[in-house]
């Protein structure tokens, strides 16, 4: 399965995950615009200090991680659609839309 940017629908080559205004961003990128991005906050990122690791699934920021999403992102979308949710095409996989997903799964 092949990651498209979530900027222009090209094939992306990387995820990139940042934090702002205590939410969790992930983004997924060709490595122009990876490298446009890290150009862009770089002034802020030198400026800026270093914190604790508050990245999903460590408990700070919601609800866990879900990785599998990535590997089951169109079996999750088919689910979503065959149950009434609007979903995007391409993009993350919005948490609420995977929690029932998941929920629905496990029982």
């Amino acid at each position: 399965m092949s990651m498209i940017d979530d900027l222009d629908g090209t094939i992306a080559h990387t995820t990139v995950e940042f934090n702002l205004d205590s939410f969790v961003y992930e983004i997924d990128l060709s490595s122009s615009h990876a490298a446009q991005l890290r150009e862009a906050l770089a002034p802020y990122v030198a400026a800026a200090r270093r914190t604790a690791h508050n990245w999903p699934g460590h408990g700070v920021f919601g609800p866990p991680y879900l990785p599998e999403s990535r590997v089951a992102g169109p079996r999750v979308r088919e689910w979503a659609r065959a149950h009434g949710m609007s979903i995007a095409q391409r993009g993350r996989i919005p948490s609420n839309v995977l929690e029932a997903y998941q929920r629905r799964n496990a029982a």
